[in-house]
């Protein structure tokens, strides 16, 4: 690692921590060390065209600015990553700039430095990858996402593009490589080098077929039969033949689960007969965003971490006569999530957030939040997400809403429910997992407080 690279990184921070936590995140890892290690000869070489997906905090993309690299495109899935490489480049911002000239001074042909910035597209499409001479890339733990992320980079970046995807030894499979194989002619992998590895992917290939994903299949689970039937309709033994007869979803690589209907979720539906009953209100179609009329005493239903949008969809078409408003912080859940409202006629505004913390939604204004929370943060077990959306629903909801949650149940989340939210009962559990519905009580001067 070059002096320069090294004195950046060196200012990076795990946004939002400080990282001082024993146990949390840190901002650099072995892997990005690797992954510029490599990249610095061909950055040297040709500081155009570069690409990084997948970086956590910034380490990637200010690296190989700090290397020489010019006008950097960046795709960052989570809006979390998004926040730290903003926050990390303005942290560093000026020892970036003297690293930058002084890589640009001391290269093989000295130029004059330029074109020190990063442009962040949050979808993977043509135009991130058009012209593209290298891309750096966080191996994803999903085999779906590594497959549209490599299908993508082997059809539009410029065809004598290298891929360097780096991941830890432990979580790398002979599968990752075969995906990559399967779009590209030459691929390899690095020697290992502090339980990191590069695989090494060039010459894409020409005989490809249509891209993979977005995925599309129809769903016609009974829970999601009998979810998506109008509290005040017939049974669905008794509906006409015009009811829907399923659910179409559509699914991006890097959304859970993908376009089947998970476990969690699948529990979730299966008590729907008891949320509820938001179908009072006239049916008025609802925009693709909200508007100035959104408190116009419709309901509101928010699916608080979307996914592929199966739940939001199922509420839009459950109460057509209320606000549903879905929001992850995935930009890949919210384009699968769009696209799964669309395939169905449903409608529904789609925010992309951290934790549903920035949602257009006034304090108290929501009627109901249903919640399959996650647990994992790329192939770290984590609940720290799960507790920000049960303090974004306690906000969102009004005096006597109603938070749906299913959880696995070794997690035990009733405690820290009822702190976020409001008296927590215990509705349903099987083998594996545990739905809850919390109430909102916000409590006045002459409630008694502490729980």
């Amino acid at each position: 690692m070059s002096p320069e690279a090294d004195a950046v990184l060196a200012e990076l921070r795990p946004y939002p921590e400080d990282g001082s936590r024993a146990d949390g995140p840190v901002a650099v890892d072995a892997t990005d060390r690797l992954l510029l290690d490599e990249a610095a000869g061909l950055i040297a070489r040709d500081p155009d065209g570069v690409v990084v997906i997948g970086d956590r905090f910034g380490a990637l993309t200010l690296g190989a600015l700090a290397l020489g690299a010019r006008d950097v495109r960046v795709h960052q899935d989570a809006i979390t990553a998004e926040a730290a490489l903003d926050a990390n480049s303005s942290r560093a911002s000026q020892t970036l700039r003297d690293a930058h000239a002084r890589t640009a001074a001391n290269a093989p042909v000295p130029r004059e430095p330029g074109g020190l910035s990063f442009t962040g597209r949050d979808q993977l499409e043509p135009p991130l990858l058009a012209g593209a001479r290298l891309v750096l890339l966080q191996l994803p733990t999903s085999l779906a996402e590594l497959t549209e992320i490599a299908e993508h980079v082997g059809r539009y970046a410029d065809p004598s593009v290298t891929l360097l995807a780096g991941g830890r030894v432990k979580h790398m499979t002979h599968a990752m490589t075969d995906v990559l194989g399967a779009s590209f002619a030459q691929v390899g992998a690095s020697l290992a080098r502090q339980k990191s590895r590069l695989l090494i992917a060039r010459e894409p290939r020409s005989d490809v077929g249509p891209l993979t994903y977005p995925v599309v299949t129809r769903l016609t689970d009974r829970e999601i039969l009998d979810a998506l039937v109008p509290p005040s309709a017939l049974p669905p033994s008794a509906l006409p033949p015009s009811a829907p007869a399923g659910l179409t979803v559509v699914a991006h690589g890097a959304a859970f689960a993908g376009a089947t209907l998970d476990q969690g979720t699948r529990f979730l539906l299966a008590q729907a007969h008891r949320w509820p009953d938001l179908s009072h209100a006239p049916f008025a179609p609802v925009t693709s965003a909200l508007g100035p009329d959104y408190l116009d005493g419709r309901p509101v239903a928010v699916d608080l971490g979307c996914g592929t949008g199966i739940l939001a969809t199922v509420l839009a078409l459950r109460f057509p006569g209320a606000h549903v408003l879905a929001t992850d912080r995935s930009a890949a859940a919210c384009a699968s999530t769009a696209a799964t409202l669309a395939a169905n006629g449903a409608q529904a505004a789609v925010e992309r957030s951290d934790a549903g913390a920035a949602l257009p939604l006034p304090d108290g204004s929501a009627d109901l939040v249903v919640l399959n929370p996650p647990f994992h943060d790329r192939a770290a077990l984590s609940t720290d997400a799960a507790h920000r959306m049960f303090a974004t629903a306690g906000r969102i909801l009004r005096d006597g809403g109603e938070l749906w949650t299913v959880f696995n149940t070794g997690l035990h989340y009733r405690r820290a429910l009822e702190r976020a939210v409001g008296p927590t009962e215990h509705i349903a559990q099987n083998p594996r997992f545990t739905v809850t519905r919390s109430v909102r009580k916000v409590l006045t001067d002459g409630s008694v407080k502490g729980r």
